[in-house]
Formats: structure tokens, C-alpha cells, sequence
């Protein structure tokens, strides 16, 4: 395995006062199913697993995560790891498109690249982000991997292979739309489409116009032909890690996310169902999806003295109470929220919660 490329970069976004800016390195290894890109922000941090992100079809690392990676409240979250972003083969900035007839890797292809990564970097351990297709990958890795994954946060995760009506589904809509309406209907909501916001625009314009859309198509293809993931509650085919499962209210993968959460062990799953954040709550509520994220790593043991906001510790006094009360009832909860409150930190062990906030 050798590094291919190695570029260090001053990431420009707009800084806290007395932030420095952050260095980051980019980074190409060759592994058996060719070479792929990666990013690096800040130094590893002893006793401490890298936070790996995985993006979705359509996107690369920046237009999946830089909003919720740029987001003030997180400036605490990544000042305590080292972070490593996965861009998929030929969907990093500027990569050349593949020649016809490449053979782009399956999506258990993708994760079986990981290890030449964590090898390469000498990190031991990973605290998985994954969106979509990237949630998909990072699982599987998981479960082939599980002494390596100390936790996953999977936004929008279908686990399922798709079924013959979902394949007749699929053809018969890409006989009357174009790849980039395909991809668009598949990361946001048919309301956000129809309404046309400033956000839908933004990332039509990415995906119609992007160089590389050979290239994204092919990735595309790799996850409409992915394999079931067999999760099953009490099997060995499970996830081992803490896991928290993030989906959009009414966004277009809602019920594959519930349906996951159904099989994975209720011990270990967080479920939070996010209101007003259609299909990408990473990008549209950065904020409350930064302050469970925060939650789930307390959760893990790290970060126990993180700044917590007014709202958030009165919130938290009002659960315990209310905790006291129920330590009877049934290990899956459902709270509700409205949309001004900001997300609720996850159950103790024990308990799978659902939340909509």
C-alpha cells in the first residue's frame, strides 16, 4: 500500500475569535480495489478513536458534512478528536472520470478499503459518521470489523437490499428522469423538490453540473445494487457498538431507518427522528444534530465535562425525574418534542429512545 498523494490545505471558513485556522491533509492509498482519498483535520488524540465520515451518493465529504462540521457548537466536539474524511472513489474535488467500462467497487468493496486507511494512518479505533450510501458502508465495515468501531452515528441508513417491486420502481422512473433527479428524490424530501428552496437549488446546481457525474452515477449503481445487511435483534449479524440512528421527519428513507432500529440491539440504539429537517438534517439542523452527537459521546465516556446549553440542562433534570418514575416501563421510549426544542440526549444504558425534536 503506498500514499499517492499528500496535500495540506488551510481550510477557509470564517474563524471564532482566537481560533486558528485548521490544517488539513489530504491524502490517496491504493487498496485492492484501487485507490481512494481521504482528509485529515487535526492530530490524534491519545486514548482517544478518530472520528471517520462517510458521505452519501451525489455529494463528497464537504457539500455532506461541512455544514455540520463548520457549526460553532461543534468547534468543541472536534477540538478532542482527530477527524478523518472518506471521500468515495472519484467523488473527491477535481477527480478525473473513470474510463468506460470501469468496474466501480460494491459498497462491501468500499468498506473492505477502510482498513488500508486506518493501516496507513496507524489509528486503531473509529467513531463512524455515515450518511446514505456512507451509513451502508460504515455498517458493514462494522460488522466485519467490530474491535476497531467504538460507535456509529448513521443518518438515513436503508439496510435492505432492494426488492423486485423497488427495482420495477427504479427503472421505470429512470425511464422518464435523469440521474440527478433520481439522486435528489433519493437525499431530500419530494416537499423540499417541490418546494425549491435556497438549499434544493444549491445542490441541484452541484449535481447536474458536476464533472464528475459519470463518475457519481457509477456510485449510484453500487448502492441500488447493495446487499441486505441482515441485521437481526439477538443474532450475531448485529452491530456491537453504541449506535445512534438519525432520520428526517417524512424524509425519503424514514421507514428503512425505523425498520432498522426494530432489529438492532435495544441496549446499544439511540434513535432520533428530527422534525423540520427534511432529508439531510445534517445540513439543515446542524445545530440540534451537533448537541446529540455531543450526547452520544458523553454516552461513550468522552467529553463527560462538555458545556451543556440552559435549555439542555433544564431539559436533562426534567428526564431524570421523569426517569425515576418510569424505571419500570418498557426499554423503548418515545418523546416528542417541538421543533424549538433541540434534540435530547439518549437513554441510559438499557433503553432505546426515540425522539422527534
Amino acid at each position: 500500500m503506498a500514499e499517492l498523494q499528500e496535500v495540506q490545505i488551510t481550510e477557509e471558513k470564517p474563524l471564532l475569535p482566537g481560533q486558528t485556522p485548521e490544517v488539513a491533509k489530504t491524502h490517496s492509498v491504493e487498496t485492492p480495489y484501487g485507490s481512494i482519498t481521504f482528509t485529515v483535520y487535526g492530530t490524534p488524540k491519545p486514548k482517544r478513536p478518530a472520528i471517520l465520515t462517510y458521505h452519501d451518493v451525489g455529494l463528497n465529504y464537504k457539500s455532506c458534512f461541512q455544514p455540520l462540521f463548520q457549526f460553532v457548537d461543534m468547534q468543541e466536539i472536534i477540538q478532542n478528536f482527530v477527524r478523518v474524511h472518506v471521500d468515495a472513489p472519484g467523488m473527491e474535488e477535481g477527480a478525473p472520470v473513470f474510463p468506460l467500462g470501469y468496474q466501480y467497487p460494491s459498497l462491501d468493496q468500499l468498506a473492505d478499503m477502510i482498513p488500508c486507511i486506518l493501516q496507513y494512518l496507524n489509528f486503531s479505533t473509529i467513531i463512524g459518521v455515515g450518511v446514505g450510501a456512507g451509513a451502508y458502508v460504515l455498517s458493514r465495515y462494522a460488522l466485519t470489523h467490530p474491535d476497531t468501531v467504538e460507535g456509529l452515528v448513521l443518518i438515513n441508513i436503508d439496510p435492505n437490499a432492494k426488492g423486485w417491486m423497488d427495482w420495477a420502481a427504479h427503472k421505470l422512473t429512470g425511464l422518464t428522469s435523469s440521474i440527478p433527479e433520481m439522486i435528489l428524490g433519493h437525499l431530500f424530501s419530494q416537499e423540499e423538490l417541490s418546494g425549491n428552496s435556497e438549499l434544493i437549488q444549491k445542490y441541484r446546481n452541484i449535481i447536474t453540473h458536476a464533472p464528475n457525474l459519470e463518475n457519481i452515477e457509477l456510485y449510484w449503481n453500487s448502492y441500488n445494487n447493495r446487499r441486505d445487511l441482515n441485521f437481526e435483534r439477538g443474532s450475531d449479524i448485529t452491530l456491537k457498538c453504541p449506535v445512534m440512528l438519525v432520520v428526517g421527519d417524512q424524509a425519503p428513507h424514514e421507514d428503512a431507518v425505523v425498520e432498522c432500529n426494530s432489529k438492532l440491539d435495544p441496549t446499544q440504539t439511540s434513535f432520533l427522528k428530527m422534525a423540520d429537517s427534511g432529508g439531510q438534517p445534517q445540513l439543515t439542523q446542524p445545530g440540534k444534530l451537533t448537541e446529540a452527537f455531543k450526547y452520544f459521546l458523553q454516552g461513550m465516556g468522552y467529553m463527560a465535562s462538555s458545556c451543556m446549553t440552559r435549555l439542555s440542562r433544564s431539559r436533562t433534570a426534567s428526564l431524570t425525574s421523569a426517569a425515576s418514575l418510569d424505571g419500570n416501563r418498557s426499554r423503548s421510549r418515545t418523546l416528542s418534542q417541538s421543533s424549538e426544542s433541540g434534540p435530547l440526549p439518549s437513554g441510559p444504558p438499557g433503553h432505546t429512545m426515540e425522539v422527534s425534536c
